[in-house]
């Protein structure tokens, strides 16, 4: 079936007849990044450091063209403020950390969604991790 250019245009352009621009997006991810530190919401659990694992993907824009750090979401640059996040303080809920995660991708403009996904291994006798996953996205979820 052929469709006629103003038609398709007409169909993006939704309820608004304004016409939304599709943006390839690339995805950037961390992977196992494992960290110790002050969480939990039980006693014994502001006692002792606990090991956490995160995995965070991201769908950003980049500047198509261009070979500089400037024109990426750059993840080194993430996974340091994770780390400094996690020396911030006791947090008590994975939950709330994964939030704060998922609030930093998102400070980039770039970034349209993050998952972040917060493990605590061991933290449960029996299972190998636990833990949550959140979904945030621009324009949703106050970003």
């Amino acid at each position: 079936m052929h469709v006629s250019w103003p038609r398709a245009l007409n169909e993006n352009a939704g309820a608004t007849g304004v016409l939304r621009r599709t943006l390839p997006l690339d995805r950037v991810f961390v992977r196992n990044l494992e960290l110790s530190m002050s969480i939990g919401v039980h006693a014994h659990e502001r006692l002792h450091r606990q090991t956490v694992i995160i995995n965070i993907d991201i769908d950003c824009e980049r500047s198509v063209g261009q070979d500089g750090i400037r024109s990426v979401v750059c993840y080194e640059r993430l996974t340091d403020q994770v780390k400094e996040l996690a020396e911030d303080g006791h947090i008590e809920l994975v939950e709330t950390l994964a939030d704060r995660i998922a609030g930093l991708c998102l400070a980039d403009r770039r970034v349209h969604r993050a998952t972040v996904r917060v493990e605590k291994p061991g933290a449960i006798v029996g299972a190998a991790s636990v833990g949550v996953e959140i979904e945030r996205h621009r324009g949703m979820d106050g970003f």
